[in-house]
């Protein structure tokens, strides 16, 4: 069941991954990743989630043959999981997203690719081949730079958008804050940098350039005077650019499916309420992803598996159902797909496998993953993924009450 590739014995969790990428990062990159918003008590709880559930393993069943893939965006992904889109991962390894798309590809995995990678979008389908690869989507309120991003990933051959929808506003990192954190050269913001308006290296917190002797206009955010919105001006960068508090379901979501469809589907990134889910399928999102932004948003938001059981009930069958954050183990994946998800999406420790050792960290990331969840399946006594439901999970109180699903 395990895979034939030999262990790395000083690296045989994601935990201990977490533990060796620390000791490859200097301090500004390796806070910026790990932290989530003010406390961090909702990045926290995204893990602690799955410790509520325990398995209830079938047995006298024929395991012998266990397949863990699963179709998507026309093709087949290995297991039920993709590498979530996440920003300027050169700040991790220099080969930076080249590397995730070549382990991704090797692994059969789905790659999903951030609007502000250090790589730009065309090297990543390059690298990727024919593996499916997504692009993540922040709606600017000047559309004319998100329509750009756009027709640049149909022509690369992307699958979909995933429109991240929790950031009206940034949340408060306050690690961030204090580090002051600047992506250092030589990296860029590359998917902008053809844009002359575009900050090829940009101060995260003020959008201002970090380096080069070209002066470049400040970036400013966008505000409303009180009469009328503002637009964000100058340079994109992330925190003028990203957060966008004029998205709504009326005016933006038929605006992206008329630009992406046929070619790319659109997904809603962000969704965590029953309510939002019922709206996603009222507006004809081809899937919704279950997310709190890794806990980097809203703190005291409620745990994405947390969130997932209302927004199944209503959406399910009606369109996919993806969950993101917290998943460090196979025996998580498994739980996430029991509660109905349908698939789910990794981010931090795939940067931490960057750190660690390049592509090379990142495959080991990925079959950590998929020899857990193989092995938990097995154990579990399924041997196909539409086999898993909640009929194989109990849920365990603060009192130590069980109770079935």
């Amino acid at each position: 069941m395990a895979s034939h590739e030999p262990h790395d014995l000083n690296c045989l969790t994601i935990g201990e991954l977490e533990t060796l990428a620390a000791a490859r990062m200097d301090k500004q990159t390796r806070d910026y990743y790990n932290e989530g918003a003010d406390s961090g008590s909702t990045l926290l709880e995204n893990s602690q989630a799955y410790a509520k559930y325990h398995i209830r393993p079938r047995v006298l069943r024929d395991m012998s043959l266990i397949d863990t893939s699963i179709p998507i965006f026309g093709s087949q992904s290995a297991i039920p999981l993709g590498v979530a889109p996440t920003a300027m991962q050169c700040l991790a390894h220099p080969d930076g997203e080249a590397a995730t798309a070549r382990a991704c590809r090797k692994a059969g995995i789905p790659m999903g690719l951030s609007s502000f990678a250090t790589t730009t979008l065309e090297e990543v389908a390059v690298e990727s081949g024919d593996n499916p690869r997504i692009l993540q989507l922040y709606l600017f309120e000047e559309r004319e730079h998100s329509r750009k991003l756009i027709q640049r990933a149909k022509r690369a051959g992307y699958k979909a958008v995933f429109l991240t929808v929790d950031t009206p506003m940034l949340g408060r990192r306050n690690m961030e804050i204090r580090n002051q954190f600047k992506l250092p050269k030589p990296w860029k913001l590359a998917n902008f940098t053809e844009d002359e308006e575009s900050a090829a290296a940009e101060t995260i917190m003020e959008g201002t350039a970090s380096g080069g002797t070209k002066q470049r206009r400040s970036s400013a955010p966008g505000y409303h005077d009180g009469d009328k919105r503002k637009a964000p001006t100058g340079p994109i960068s992330f925190h003028s650019h990203a957060p966008n508090p004029t998205l709504s379901w009326e005016r933006d979501i038929g605006w992206l499916r008329k630009e992406c469809l046929p070619e790319m589907e659109v997904w809603v990134k962000g969704i965590a309420t029953a309510e939002d889910a019922l709206l996603a399928v009222h507006h004809q999102v081809n899937g919704i992803v279950v997310s709190n932004h890794g806990g980097r948003q809203l703190n005291g938001a409620l745990a994405t598996l947390d969130a997932l059981p209302e927004i199944v009930e209503v959406a399910k069958g009606k369109l996919p159902v993806h969950v993101d954050g917290g998943i460090r183990h196979g025996t998580d994946i498994f739980k996430a797909l029991a509660l109905g998800a349908d698939f789910v999406w990794i981010g931090r420790p795939v940067l931490w496998g960057l750190a660690y050792k390049g592509q090379e960290g990142v495959e080991l990331c990925l079959r950590l993953l998929k020899d857990e969840f193989t092995l938990c399946m097995g154990l579990a006594g399924t041997v196909k993924v539409t086999e898993i439901s909640k009929d194989y999970l109990v849920k365990v109180d603060k009192s130590g009450f069980i109770s079935r699903l």
